[in-house]
């Protein structure tokens, strides 16, 4: 007999297929597989977070996803930004730069610098982190498809500066495997995008062992539609993939597993996403442990950014974002994450205002200082509701990583469509929900306001600044040394063609200031591009 048939209240289940009871004693934790796993903060499986004290002995790092125009204006914002507290930079790069196409590309025309920073050249990369110092500050660079051109650039200029890289600290995103899921700026074909992908690995733990070459994007997947649970399965399967290539090359399981870091999404019900990240981060170290040998236990720990949620923003009565946004900070914080990158509640339509962005970073900051998210570890740990859930979000998890291998695992799912199938899958049944009532959204489908069409603030475009950023590219073409940057591209040709490790060839090629367009389509000349597989 069901709750509703016996008088009690109506069944419920989580977004993940999980369905959640009224009420959770021993009984239930028990059922669900226990307390066992629990653990203590800092120790294996780091359920309760990868550090003994967590926020106690150093709170989480406040990045905000900011970069815009041409990097004259991301300079100014990376600057207000670290005047304001920020302790870490999250670049965004626009569209042209992402697809490896340079400014004055026919394709790159109406998109130069609209929805992040155009970069062109080394120089744009010199412009922008003018002063920051690169050794004490963590850099996020939100690339992908043309990572290696980019992080080429990041380590010419820190090269040039005077900066060992082995003192550098931050991430690349350049996780392309879920851009074939979750967003689209791939360019080359699925195995090569790998193959790069892991030539980033291999340079990173050679040569910049503090810096995470790889930040698998499960919140790009959950954006696309994809369940929590999905979310986590598809990032701890990409994850694998990763390590599995890197592994073949001969490299240590150990010292590549500490350059993977992961990003996830926040929105949705706060305890799935709380018991989606408990779980996850368990998972993760029993995988490294017992499918890749991984013995050091800094190596085995899920390090992760989470704190955006634009999926769950709204455009309609778009103050409620605030809120929303508190309570994606709330848990991401409980989730025991390391690095928040909080939405703006104007991210539901357009780049964050320097207003929205700083009430963002009030945000994370009245959860350390007013709030007392810092006080305690792990301050759930022990609920009977909270230990159930997990145990049984692992499950799921597992579940769907199960469905994957069976089916040929993530790369080849990924290669013939099946994952993004899946997704899509998903998301249509999601917002069938929606838009038949059955998932309250707030101002969407419940408690509407009809009211006039309301004025909102969105970030201008400047065309300006795209001239100005098509007159500096024809100025260093004209400015460089032709002959070096034909060598050097030439060089990075040979490496690819050969196989051998492409990132030196490619730091040359930009320390000459070949542009991003140029290193991209010199690849392209050997690897092709992706084709879309056709699905029905």
């Amino acid at each position: 007999m069901s709750s509703a048939q016996s008088g009690g209240p109506p069944p419920l289940t989580w977004e993940s297929g999980l369905e959640i009871k009224p009420v959770y004693g021993p009984a239930e934790l028990e059922q669900s597989g226990g307390s066992e796993a629990i653990g203590q903060p800092g120790e294996f499986p780091f359920t309760r977070g990868i550090h003994p004290h967590m926020y106690r002995a150093r709170p989480f790092t406040m990045r905000q996803y900011s970069g815009f125009g041409t990097a004259k204006e991301t300079h100014e914002r990376f600057l207000y930004l670290i005047e304001q507290g920020n302790t870490g930079l999250n670049v965004a790069f626009d569209l042209p730069t992402q697809c490896g196409l340079d400014s004055d590309d026919p394709m790159a025309e109406g998109e130069v610098g609209r929805v992040g920073m155009a970069v062109d050249t080394l120089a744009d990369m010199e412009e922008a982190f003018d002063g920051i110092p690169l050794n004490e500050i963590s850099v996020s660079l939100t690339i992908n498809g043309s990572a290696v051109a980019i992080m080429a650039m990041y380590f010419a200029l820190a090269r040039k500066r005077g900066f060992e890289l082995a003192t550098l600290r931050g991430t690349a995103q350049n996780d392309i495997l879920k851009e074939f899921v979750g967003r689209g700026t791939w360019i080359f074909p699925v195995e090569d995008s790998v193959r790069l992908v892991v030539d980033t690995m291999e340079f990173c733990a050679q040569n910049a062992p503090r810096y995470s070459p790889v930040s698998v994007c499960g919140y790009h997947i959950r954006e696309s539609g994809a369940s929590p649970a999905q979310e986590m399965a598809y990032g701890l399967a990409i994850a694998s993939a990763y390590l599995r290539r890197a592994l073949e090359r001969g490299l240590d399981a150990d010292r590549v597993a500490r350059g993977l870091t992961f990003n996830f999404d926040i929105y949705g019900n706060l305890w799935e996403q709380i018991c989606k990240f408990r779980a996850g981060r368990r998972l993760w170290a029993k995988m490294l442990r017992d499918e890749f040998g991984v013995t050091d236990p800094k190596s085995q720990q899920l390090r992760m950014i989470a704190g955006g949620g634009g999926g769950g923003l709204t455009i309609e009565q778009p103050e409620n974002n605030i809120m929303r946004g508190a309570y994606y900070a709330l848990a991401s914080a409980l989730g025991g994450t390391q690095t928040m990158a909080l939405c703006s509640y104007d991210e539901a339509y357009t780049i964050p205002s320097e207003h929205a962005a700083k009430l963002s970073l009030r945000t994370m900051q009245l959860l350390i200082h007013e709030i007392g998210l810092a006080d305690t570890v792990d301050p759930l740990a022990g609920s009977y509701f909270v230990e159930s859930l997990t145990n049984e979000m692992e499950g799921k998890i597992l579940e769907v990583m199960a469905d994957l291998k069976e089916r040929g695992g993530i790369v080849g799912g990924i290669a013939q469509g099946r994952v993004q199938a899946e997704v899509n899958r998903h998301a249509y049944e999601r917002e069938r929900k929606l838009q038949a009532g059955e998932t309250k959204k707030v101002g969407v489908n419940i408690h509407r306001e009809e009211e006039e069409q309301r004025a909102v603030e969105f970030h201008p475009f400047e065309q300006a600044q795209a001239d100005q950023q098509l007159a500096r590219l024809t100025r260093m073409r004209a400015e460089r040394d032709p002959a070096a940057v034909e060598q050097r591209l030439a060089a990075l040709e040979g490496a690819a063609r050969s196989k051998i490790n492409i990132m030196p060839a490619a730091i040359d090629a930009v320390e000459a200031y070949a542009t991003v367009g140029e290193v991209c389509d010199t690849l392209r000349g050997v690897f092709g591009t992706f084709v879309e597989p056709i699905r029905f």
